[in-house]
């Protein structure tokens, strides 16, 4: 439900999903081949409400959100252990502005809660997102019997706008921050402080019908205080009288912390870096017009990377629109996280070792759309993205210390490595030394997708349409790590495809 009435803006939403069960075949051991009923999917209440008071003809809004998500996840159920049984998050924002809205302060504060298990919550305070079990950060500690964990959110902006516009903003989410059950978070635990300036021109003159320069910077601290980002960055841009655009971007981070380098292991430094790119678009009142992006970013360690796309639009007739757009871009990691393995002789890493190796990655990817309208009530659209990746592992390594960029190269600097016929990597960390010998499969790949899709409409009657829809996937994988476009775009064919059709009508009842 939602709607308008006088200052207010309403909305409220709420789903019920029933228990949902599916049929499986058990594994080896277990009665091979021996189908089985069990649930997938527990009953669930998702719930989500929005308000929303104008004053002074919106000039200042104030309002609050809730969500709630619940779960029936009772004791001796599949899902116990796996999934929160409550997820709560709810919080209100402000904004305010000056007449003709020159300056703008707003924010916004809230705050997260779910329960679940011990099982649920100790595997919440372990993923991705949190890492609570990091050995060297003693403001958080991993608590096994936990049945909840509670964080909050908050920021606060002033912008201008005109010709010199800019903004000043804070924002700062706890470590127990928990959104992903109704929203999406990719990390919690930081602290960001931001600023931009820069200048546009509001009117055309002899050379440009717009321009502008701008500036901006970002720095980011966990709640430990540790500075984990740190970067500024600046360009320019100016669409030229026959609408034609252009613009640049160059930007330097120094060095600084990772947090999350070791994946959930002690901190890390990150080498110093800078990047560039530049961009462009030719006049889209034309027939066929084209836009590009290129960039490149190098560190101090060595580690670079570059990116080119090239888009095309192209109406040849009224009723063909053809766009397909190539990208290109190539990867030099020099340190990508492999495995961790638990050592109580690594003392220097808190009882683990952290291997690492460099990587080298060719990702090439064409993305091509075609809308034909054979009538006005007859239309056929088509959409297709092959993609092929590959990467290559090499120097596998042992990160060496806290708070540094350094390794230890196996078979180089520290131990031996070896690899099988099968594919598979031993190393012996300390060679003849007592450290246990630890393996890993070769994380060498190549990647090939097709994501496609055929839509043909007809409007058989006004306001009633039937939809007939073609969907193909195919999905290839192997360990060769080497990029050959020819063979890895041709291998995209020679892969079993996974084909859908769907038929859909919809019939209006009105007049």
């Amino acid at each position: 439900m939602t709607g308008k009435t006088g200052p207010w803006t309403l909305g409220l939403l709420d789903a019920v999903t029933p228990e949902e069960h599916a049929d499986v075949l058990t594994v080896p051991g277990d009665e091979p081949g021996e189908r089985v009923t069990t649930p997938v999917e527990p009953l669930t209440n998702y719930f989500v409400g929005r308000a929303k008071r104008d004053f002074g003809k919106g000039a200042t809004t104030v309002g609050g959100m809730l969500t709630s998500t619940i779960r029936d996840v009772s004791a001796g159920s599949v899902f116990e252990n796996l999934l929160r049984k409550n997820a709560t998050f709810g919080g209100a924002d402000f904004q305010a502005a000056t007449q003709g809205r020159e300056w703008i302060l707003s924010g916004f504060l809230a705050g997260s809660r779910v329960t679940g298990s011990t099982q649920a919550i100790s595997a919440t305070q372990l993923n991705s997102s949190h890492y609570y079990q990091r050995p060297d950060a003693d403001y958080i500690e991993f608590d096994p019997n936990r049945t909840s964990l509670d964080g909050h959110i908050g920021e606060v902006a002033l912008a201008k706008n005109g010709a010199w516009y800019g903004s000043l903003a804070a924002k700062e989410a706890s470590p127990g921050l928990e959104l992903n059950d109704m929203g999406f978070q990719g990390r919690t635990d930081y602290r960001a402080l931001s600023t931009l300036y820069g200048y546009q021109s509001l009117k055309a003159d002899k050379h440009f019908r717009n321009y502008g320069a701008y500036a901006y910077t970002n720095q980011t601290w966990n709640f430990g205080g540790d500075e984990i980002y740190s970067g500024l960055a600046g360009g320019a841009y100016a669409t030229f009288l026959n609408l034609w655009n252009v613009g640049v971007q160059g930007g330097f981070n120094p060095s600084y912390a990772s947090d999350r380098f070791t994946r959930g292991g002690p901190l890390a430094k990150v080498p110093a870096a800078w990047n560039a790119n530049v961009n462009g678009q030719s006049d889209t009142r034309k027939p066929i017009w084209f836009d590009w992006f290129a960039s490149y970013s190098r560190d101090e360690s060595g580690a670079h990377s570059q990116n080119l796309n090239i888009g095309a639009d192209m109406r040849p007739t009224s009723f063909l629109h053809v766009t397909f757009g190539p990208g290109l871009s190539g990867n030099r990691s020099t340190g990508q996280f492999v495995r961790s393995v638990s050592d109580a002789l690594a003392t220097s890493t808190f009882g683990r070792r952290y291997v690492f190796a460099n990587l080298n990655q060719t990702t090439l990817s064409m993305d091509t759309r075609i809308e034909w309208t054979f009538t006005p009530l007859l239309s056929l659209q088509v959409y297709a993205q092959p993609f092929v990746s590959a990467g290559r592992y090499s120097s596998f390594k042992e990160f060496a210390a806290p708070k540094t960029y350094d390794f230890a190269v196996y078979g180089k600097d520290r131990g031996t490595i070896s690899r099988s016929a099968s594919g598979v990597y031993t190393v012996d960390p300390d060679g003849a030394g007592l450290a246990p010998a630890f393996s890993f499969g070769d994380p060498n790949f190549n990647v090939r997708n097709l994501r496609g899709n055929a839509v043909l409409r007809w409007e058989y009657r006004p306001g009633s349409a039937l939809f007939v829809v073609w969907q193909q996937q195919r999905s290839g994988f192997e360990p060769i790590g080497d990029f050959s476009a020819g063979r890895d775009v041709g291998d995209i064919f020679r892969t079993v495809p996974t084909n859908v059709f769907l038929i859909k009508a919809t019939y209006w009842l009105g007049r």
